[in-house]
């Protein structure tokens, strides 16, 4: 049984409880950010803070009092519960005034919730899937205008996740205007004539850590960087393809709606990011 996090209380998971009145249950009116556990160490955890803090900021909601203690919150529930790799939820809503409205309660009397919470995934690092690349589905991009808030609301991109799953495949690209914005949980990227190609940061994607990390790691390589907008189409034509995000680092996309890129494999370009920002990454985790 897990030990988890909750308004300033470590407790097992069966004895963790908020109030239905909860915002994020009754308007996801929450933010969180996920922080990978490899060898027992935090990867990226300043970056995740730093997101975090601006979220709340772009919601106008107030930090949590556990927010200075947050790097020794993750530690200890990276202790107690074992994890040698693995994931570190964690959730900032806006609380509860035991009420449901949709204004927001008052900040001076109503407290934060702040729940976090260990998932253990062996051997992370290691997945077979980066070996054989991603199928993924274009589809309509449908989400809310400010994705550049990581926020719970996360039903759209689930949608996505199962048309993906229902199509035989491992993930979905959303599209808007003809051009790719992101995946349902990620970052999105082509490759074409060794130049790695991907939206520019705007309220259009989510701000990534790894895509920060990778895209300097990749410039400090010598590789030639352009953030602009793609279209699916050109993705299609790409030599190839890959994702990026706290959970599945570097990833290779091997096919698009039904589309091979390049031989069908993991690309040069993909499988090299993905080995310098796990060992980049190892060298700064905490």
């Amino acid at each position: 049984m897990r030990t988890v996090y909750v308004n300033g209380d470590y407790l097992p998971e069966t004895e963790a409880k908020i109030s239905i009145f909860d915002r994020a249950f009754l308007m996801a009116d929450g933010v969180y950010e996920v922080t990978s556990v490899l060898g027992g160490k935090l990867i990226d955890f300043a970056g995740h803070l730093t997101r975090l803090e601006r979220s709340l900021n772009e919601l106008d909601m107030k930090k949590p009092a556990a927010f200075d203690d947050l790097l020794e919150i993750h530690r200890e529930l990276v202790r107690v519960n074992e994890i040698e790799d693995g994931l570190v939820y964690l959730q900032v809503t806006r609380g509860s005034d035991g009420d449901r409205d949709f204004v927001f309660p008052d900040p001076e009397t109503t407290e934060p919730t702040l729940v976090l919470f260990t998932q253990s995934k062996p051997g992370l690092a290691n997945s077979p899937q980066a070996g054989k690349g991603l199928k993924i589905i274009s589809i309509d991009d449908l989400r809310w205008g400010r994705r550049d808030i990581k926020t719970v609301q996360l039903l759209y991109p689930s949608m996505g996740k199962m048309m993906a799953k229902k199509a035989g495949c491992d993930d979905a690209w959303m599209i808007e205007d003809g051009h790719v914005t992101e995946g349902t949980s990620n970052n999105a990227y082509i490759v074409k004539g060794n130049k790695i190609i991907t939206r520019q940061l705007s309220n259009d994607i989510l701000h990534g850590i790894t895509r920060a990390a990778v895209l300097r790691f990749a410039r400090e390589a010598q590789m030639e960087v352009e953030e602009r907008p793609f279209t699916i189409d050109e993705a299609k034509a790409a030599d190839e393809g890959f994702i990026t995000s706290a959970s599945a680092f570097v990833m290779p996309v091997v096919e698009i709606d039904g589309q091979t890129l390049g031989d069908g494999a993991p690309g040069p370009v993909a499988r090299r990011l993905r080995e310098i920002y796990l060992d980049e990454s190892l060298k700064t985790a905490v």
